[in-house]
Parts: structure tokens; C-alpha cells; sequence
């Protein structure tokens, strides 16, 4: 049974000790990764170079890579910033941002993941069903229609994502109208964020960045939670906050300019009290 507490607990934690998080992102969204982590309390470290990759891993708390971008030249970085991490014990995140829309993605990923251990692997149900499968229904970058997650049938698809967590010996979450996180046996549904989050490009990147900052912070603690209740924490955390921005963007009649800015500002702004009063998660079976 997760322990709401936990969410107050490691959101402190984050402000307090400011982890530092390299990370190797999708160019698309790197601005926004790096703002969410500085809004919620972390350092942000954006270092792709290869020849600096295993020197900034050294001295991060969290390595975050993202393959929405990505070239040769930034997955070896990718790969010798994720080894360092493994060495010295610190978590690794990965967003496969797209993998089953092209070779090269899947390659990279299967590169990624016999190369290095992952604390947490995130995306939306078409890249978690590829990684699953070795096949899927891909969009690019975004789920497909036949993918998505929803009230008939999240249960159901926690049944594949306990498998791949499992398999991948990570945990898995997948994003959608429901979140879904599973370390391979215990599984959660996290019932809160709001559409507006799907409108904006980066939501997605800034939840695993987010969700490294989180993790990050809770290594560090005296006595850490389990890395799948940190990842709930994550998760619900940063979707109570999409819920308090979309509220302030319909107040303001405001559109998805708007909601971004909010976004942001209610991470930074938000009380551990109000993230653990609004946070919904339920225990699946």
C-alpha cells in the first residue's frame, strides 16, 4: 500500500538537498526539462559531449537520458554517462521517446539497456508496447489512437507493463488519462493530472525529468523508499500539478501559452500539504 506521506516527504527532500540531474534530453523540450527541475527544487545539468558525459556523471545525484532527438554522437554519451551512474550507484531514468517509430531508435534502446540498469524507464503505452513486444502501433513521438490509456482498459494493460517491468528488471510507468506504475508485482494507478497536459509538447520529457530529480533526492535520503514508491511520489506529484495549472489557465480563459506557464509555477509553487491532499492512487490488483 503506498504511503501518501511519502510524496510530502521526498518533495522536501528535493528542495532541500538540490540534486543535480545530468541530463542528456530531446532538444525539443530541453528548456522545459530544465526548468521543471530548477521550479521543483533540483539542479539541472544539460551535458551531451561524449567526452564530458562520464566526468558530469560523477558528480550528479541522477542521469536522465531521452531519446527524442537523438544522433550517434549523444547515444554514446548516453551510454558512458548511464555505465558511470551504475558505477558509482546513482539513478538512471530513460524516456525511449519514440522507439518502434524507426531502426535507429530501436536499436539505440536495446543498446541502452544491455549496456546499462535502469531505476525507472517511462513513456507513453505505444513505446512501452514496442519495448514489450518488439513491435506496436506507433504515432512518431505520440500514443496511438489504439494505445491510449483509459478507464476500460488500464487494468488490463498493467498486465503487459508488469510483464516488461519484470523482464527489464526496472520500473515501468506509463503515461496516460491514467498513469500506471509497476515495479513487475505490485502494480499502481495514479488517477490525477488533467488533459491539458497531452496539449502541450514536453509534458511527457518533463515527467521523467521530473521523475530523476525525485528519485535522485530520495537516494540520498537516510533511509530511501523503495525506488517504486518514489516513482509513485514522482509521478502523482507532478500530476496534481497538472491539474492545479489546467485550473488556473480556466480561470485566466487562458489556452496552452498559458497552461505551460502554469505548469511551472505550480511546481514550484506547490505545498507538500497539496500535493499529498489532492494525490489519487489506487492499488491494482
Amino acid at each position: 500500500m503506498f504511503d501518501i506521506q511519502t510524496i510530502a516527504i521526498i518533495s522536501q527532500a528535493v528542495r532541500e538537498l538540490r540534486p543535480l540531474v545530468h541530463c542528456i534530453t530531446n532538444h525539443v523540450t530541453v528548456n522545459d526539462c530544465a526548468n521543471v527541475l530548477l521550479a521543483a527544487g533540483a539542479s539541472p545539468c544539460m551535458a551531451e559531449e561524449v567526452e564530458t558525459a562520464v566526468e558530469t556523471a560523477s558528480i550528479s545525484a541522477g542521469v536522465n537520458l531521452n531519446i527524442g532527438t537523438l544522433h550517434h554522437g549523444t547515444l554514446e554519451a548516453m551510454v558512458a554517462a548511464a555505465r558511470r551512474a551504475n558505477e558509482i550507484g546513482i539513478p538512471v531514468t530513460l524516456d525511449p521517446v519514440g522507439v518502434g517509430a524507426s531502426q535507429f531508435r530501436n536499436r539505440a534502446v536495446a543498446l541502452l539497456l544491455k549496456e546499462a540498469s535502469f531505476a525507472a524507464i517511462r513513456g507513453n503505452m505505444s513505446e512501452l508496447k514496442a519495448l514489450a513486444t518488439g513491435s506496436g502501433t506507433t504515432k512518431g513521438v505520440d500514443v496511438a489512437a489504439s494505445d491510449a490509456i483509459n478507464e476500460n482498459n488500464y487494468k488490463e494493460l498493467g498486465s503487459l507493463l508488469r510483464g516488461l517491468a519484470e523482464k527489464l528488471g526496472t520500473i515501468v510507468v506509463a503515461s496516460g488519462p491514467i498513469d500506471l506504475a509497476t515495479d513487475g508485482r505490485t502494480l499502481y494507478g495514479i488517477h490525477n493530472g488533467s488533459p491539458m497536459m497531452g496539449t502541450i509538447t514536453g509534458s511527457g520529457c518533463m515527467l521523467t525529468t521530473f521523475l530523476c530529480g525525485w528519485l535522485a533526492a530520495n537516494n540520498k535520503l537516510e533511509k530511501p523508499f523503495s525506488v517504486l514508491d518514489a516513482t509513485v511520489a514522482a509521478v502523482c506529484a507532478y500530476d496534481v500539478c497538472g491539474q492545479l495549472a489546467a485550473e488556473k489557465t480556466k480561470e485566466k480563459h487562458g489556452g496552452i501559452g498559458t497552461f505551460r506557464t502554469e505548469l511551472l509555477d505550480a511546481v514550484s509553487l506547490v505545498l507538500p500539504e497539496t500535493l499529498c491532499g489532492l494525490s489519487n492512487v489506487e492499488t491494482i490488483e
